[in-house]
């Protein structure tokens, strides 16, 4: 048996919300997320959608992780777009290689069972 061992993330952004007076300028954020200068730009990696229970929503590969995660919540083709405002908590794990990359997302998916992936799925 292969052990596979997944690493820590690397950033945790988490949904925040408005707060203070009227008056004060609003806060940019996609669906409550602000801090996306926290990820790297050019860096490939795996990008994991949690909910306020913390379960995993879904699983997600990019060779530049900051683009590909903004269109997420963007796109209209994005396998979540139906789902958004489910998400609280994103964790970005940066992972380099294309090969690692493509194993971690399955073991993840498939050891977490990822609530809205629907290729690479094994348990069902």
């Amino acid at each position: 048996m292969i052990k596979i061992e997944v690493p820590n993330p690397d950033v945790i952004l988490t949904k925040q919300k408005q707060v203070g007076e009227k008056v004060e300028a609003v806060i940019s954020s996609i669906y409550g997320f602000t801090d996306y200068h926290r990820i790297p730009r050019d860096k490939g990696g795996i990008i994991l959608f949690f909910n306020t229970e913390d379960d995993l929503l879904y699983v997600g590969k990019a060779r530049k992780l900051r683009p590909r995660l903004k269109k997420h919540f963007e796109d209209t083709v994005s396998p979540i777009k139906m789902h958004r405002d489910e998400v609280y908590k994103i964790a970005v794990l940066v992972v380099e290689d294309p090969v690692e990359r493509d194993i971690y997302e399955t073991y993840i998916i498939n050891k977490q069972k990822a609530k809205y992936n629907i290729e690479k799925v094994f348990f069902k």
